[in-house]
């Protein structure tokens, strides 16, 4: 079991917790660094490396989101393989088989 860890950040010098849920979402997607910079820090870093920019970029797209970025438009398909309703953050052309997650990361295997 993944417990809470306290971290240091490097920007603030401030403690921050890396909880358990983060070290696992961490894992999921293959990150193998632990965060550096607190929560504060990470915002504050990304508004400037943005150049105080807030709205929606070529890749974006819905309304206003987390860190004043838009939300991604999600579509609505049926899995190719397994039947299941799933959401895709693409539009299908209907020319492709569209997989939900699990399937996706089977058919990669």
């Amino acid at each position: 079991m993944t417990m809470d860890k306290t971290l240091t950040c490097r920007d603030c010098q401030e403690e921050f917790t890396f909880t358990a849920g983060e070290q696992e979402f961490y894992q999921q997607k293959g990150f193998t660094n632990e965060p550096t910079r607190c929560p504060s820090c990470r915002t504050a870093r990304k508004r400037s490396r943005d150049g105080g920019y807030t709205g929606g970029g070529a890749y974006s797209s819905g309304g206003g989101g987390f860190g004043g970025r838009r939300e991604r438009q999600m579509f609505a398909v049926v899995c190719a393989e397994c039947g299941k309703d799933t959401e895709v953050p693409f539009n299908p052309r209907g020319d492709r088989p569209v997989y939900c997650s699990d399937c996706y990361r089977a058919q990669r295997a």
